[in-house]
């Protein structure tokens, strides 16, 4: 091997790791303003390359997340600016940054890794399982009306950016808490991430704009958004580009989205990263209008088996025994069995018997076991286990995650 992989020992080693993605985006390395909002929430350790005569030639990192899975939350790994040059493709850099990335998650406790893919033909060979699909939706505004017509709740507000997150962390906070795909945003994280507003994010849109709904005198809903103006003789043109759009009820997701549809000016809404169970596809009076477009969302990677699916809660729906293959961390092979009363690793038959991407798209109820086995992507051994697991795993929200980390 003529290179060699390890954590980096400093912000100058770091910053050379995240060259080999920066790559992709047309670039040969991070702006300095991309670098420092990067390296406020991405800790130098958490980054690895992999060094070839003094140069990266590829790198990934890996941010400290609380995870929320039903019924609770679990220390996590979001993986993230993972590149390898194209000059030393097929060469095993990609392989070797994985392998580095899972034995540190490992030594972490760190019982889940999850990610979003630039291609969903790489990442199923380390383990990852896609999770849940995503929804993009463009809406003509004049299409925008409600199914039933019932009176908003609240008073909205325009807020500066520079005063938002103290109003609309803790709406976050409580829908996070209860979806599973979400994690905890960090002080550091809202002001380095969500709420910095530099030119390169804003494309041919305008500055980030926040919406704050109270409900009762407490805030309790909110939306990031963008102006994308455009007009032709007069006749608006632009669109109002949602960032992310949340409600603590679904009396507040209901107001702050006819807010958002309500702004004049505009002759659309665009929307990316929405959940399939969205409220909007219900609240609609011509849900089609949407034009609702499906991409992957979600890919989980169980580093530790067996504190993955304790850290989560099951039906009341019996047992099951599910044998797991994983060539590439062996150490969760074997035979579990899931039910309300725990997580075990067992001798007993198998009832069902799947590879652990598998058990990757079931862990945040994102994918049933009865629709994996027609896909046979799992195999059902004992009559009725895949029903039966469904029941074990099954959960009231749609994996969603508001944004691409």
């Amino acid at each position: 091997m003529g290179y060699e992989v390890r954590a980096c020992a400093s912000v100058t080693e770091q910053r050379e790791a995240v060259r080999p993605i920066w790559h992709y985006f047309g670039r040969s390395g991070p702006a300095d303003d991309q670098f420092e909002r990067l390296a406020h929430v991405l800790p130098v350790q958490r980054t690895i390359a992999a060094w070839e005569d003094g140069r990266t030639v590829g790198g990934a990192g890996a941010f400290a997340f609380e995870l929320t899975v039903p019924g609770g939350r679990v220390r996590a790994a979001g993986i993230t600016v993972v590149g390898v040059l194209p000059t030393h493709r097929r060469r095993g850099i990609l392989r070797s940054l994985m392998r580095a990335q899972l034995d540190a998650c490992r030594d972490r406790n760190e019982a889940v890794a999850y990610l979003w893919a630039t291609d969903d033909r790489i990442y199923g060979r380390f383990g990852y399982g896609i999770a849940s699909f995503s929804g993009e939706i463009e809406l003509p505004r004049e299409r925008s009306t409600y199914y039933s017509a019932i009176e908003p709740a609240g008073r909205a507000r325009l807020v500066p950016i520079r005063e938002a997150e103290a109003l609309i962390a803790p709406v976050y906070e409580r829908v996070a808490v209860t979806t599973p795909g979400m994690f905890g945003r960090t002080p550091a994280w809202w002001q380095a991430r969500v709420l910095s507003d530099p030119e390169a994010r804003r494309g041919s849109a305008g500055e980030l704009l926040c919406l704050s709904l109270e409900i009762d005198g407490r805030p309790a809903a909110y939306a990031l958004y963008r102006m994308n103006w455009g007009s032709d003789r007069g006749v608006p043109t632009g669109a109002v580009d949602v960032v992310e759009a949340l409600g603590d009820s679904p009396v507040a997701t209901h107001a702050i989205w006819r807010c958002l549809l309500d702004i004049d000016w505009t002759a659309r809404i665009k929307a990316r990263l929405l959940p399939l169970d969205h409220p909007l596809l219900l609240l609609l009076a011509e849900p089609r209008r949407l034009r609702v477009n499906l991409r992957d969302g979600l890919w989980v990677r169980l580093v530790d088996v067996g504190a993955a699916l304790a850290a989560r809660s099951f039906g009341p729906s019996g047992s099951v025994v599910i044998e797991i293959a994983d060539e590439f961390c062996p150490w969760n092979a074997g035979r579990w069995r899931v039910g309300l009363g725990g997580v075990e690793k067992t001798q007993n038959a198998p009832d069902l018997r799947c590879d652990v991407t598998a058990l990757g798209s079931a862990y945040l109820g994102g994918f049933s076991w009865t629709q994996m086995a027609r896909a046979l992507r799992v195999e059902e051994i004992t009559p009725g286990a895949a029903a039966r697991a469904d029941g074990l795993f099954r959960t009231t929200a749609a994996p969603w995650c508001v944004e691409i980390f």
